[in-house]
């Protein structure tokens, strides 16, 4: 069995990797962090305008939707060298929304968003958190009243990333009041410059900024309806598959600048490399980076086959998450108290990236869905586990 790329493959992650490190400047990866790893208004738009340009930014899609109709394995290889480069992990349009919109809108909706998506000229936001409705998406409570050729849209979200630059926000609210709490939610694309939206911020433990979102009488046309109406909560349900196929590049960059690191940095007179509990922790590092690497393509390769992984996405989001944890963790124990240090500082070691991606790695855990909920998803949909 051959787990390597084909030729083609091979040429391709060459390529990005070369784009990707022209690209991403100290600048962009700024901006980046401070719009908690999202593209940001600025610098990082006009990355995402010049991967469409190369048909980069959604390169499975039909070339009638500016894709390059390519494989996903090569989608796959160019999410995760942007990531090494410590490009945005965040493309809401490209990755999450776009796909869902392919696989159920209607033939109008799709060609009114995705080649724009596709070029990187729009960016959405994700709509589903709520103060009470987080892990239980089913219990979102915003309300989308019917008032016959548009809703009125009334109610708050939370931890919407985008929301102070995207241009769309992709909503599930409330369209069936009187329904099960899971059939009664529409999947609804909202234009931001709507009257009646509010934007507040909100500071993540890493620094970046999240929004809280209010809308209030909020008219939104019904055209904008994703799929059919009262069948939202399963399209969230699929685009949650594709939101946590994670690309693993920045914690394989970790490894890679830590074994620098270890290599030239002494105590005592010898390399810390030499140190036989430091080794330890690098392979072990290591060792899970390969899994890692094993669970994501998978995926890849499962979309190839028509197959949209569904408790998979889950295994590789948990298992992922977790290494990630597990990998800043132990680069903050080898670097000692200047491990947590902050970037800015002339003592942080390798600029301070441990510390930060400590923080991060802490949110990684709890975003697009807790590793509880995964647990679940992996528990029933995989091993077929009674629920009760």
């Amino acid at each position: 069995m051959n787990f390597g790329f084909s030729p083609e493959e091979e040429n391709i992650r060459k390529e990005a990797r070369a784009f990707f490190q022209k690209e991403v400047t100290p600048e962009l990866v700024k901006e980046i962090a401070e719009n908690t790893g999202a593209t940001g208004p600025g610098i990082g738009r006009k990355l995402v305008q010049k991967m469409g340009a190369k048909g980069w930014l959604c390169p499975t899609w039909p070339k009638e939707y500016g894709g390059l109709g390519s494989s996903e394995t090569i989608s796959f290889i160019i999410r995760d060298e942007m990531a090494y480069a410590g490009g945005p992990i965040s493309l809401v349009g490209a990755t999450m929304a776009g796909p869902s919109i392919l696989k159920f809108a209607s033939e109008e909706m799709k060609r009114e968003y995705l080649p724009r998506i596709a070029k990187g000229e729009i960016e959405m936001i994700l709509g589903y958190t709520e103060p009470q409705a987080g892990s239980d998406l089913a219990a979102l409570e915003i309300r989308a009243e019917d008032k016959g050729d548009y809703f009125l849209i009334n109610g708050q979200k939370t931890f919407n990333t985008h929301a102070h630059f995207a241009e769309y926000h992709w909503l599930g609210a409330r369209t069936d009041f009187s329904a099960p709490k899971h059939k009664g939610i529409s999947l609804i694309i909202v234009d931001m410059k709507s009257p009646g939206i509010t934007v507040r911020p909100m500071i993540s433990i890493a620094g970046g900024k999240t929004n809280e979102v209010f809308y209030d009488n909020v008219k939104v046309p019904k055209k904008n309806v994703v799929g059919e109406i009262n069948k939202g909560f399963y399209y969230i349900m699929t685009a949650l598959d594709f939101e946590r196929m994670f690309p693993f590049g920045g914690v394989r960059r970790l490894l890679d600048e830590l074994i620098r690191y270890t290599s030239t940095t002494k105590r005592d007179g010898q390399p810390l490399s030499k140190d036989p509990i430091i080794r330890q922790k690098i392979a072990g590092m290591a060792i899970e980076v390969e899994a890692a690497y094993t669970l994501y393509y998978q995926q890849a390769y499962m979309l190839d086959k028509g197959q949209i992984p569904n408790y998979q996405s889950s295994m590789q989001k948990v298992f992922s998450s977790e290494a990630a944890f597990r990998a800043f963790d132990a680069a903050t124990a080898i670097m000692g108290p200047r491990g947590q240090l902050q970037q800015g500082s002339k003592w942080a070691p390798i600029d301070g990236e441990a510390e930060l991606h400590y923080r991060w790695s802490i949110i990684e855990d709890i975003y697009g869905g807790t590793s509880e909920i995964q647990r679940n998803i992996i528990a029933l949909r995989g091993l077929g586990l009674p629920t009760r």
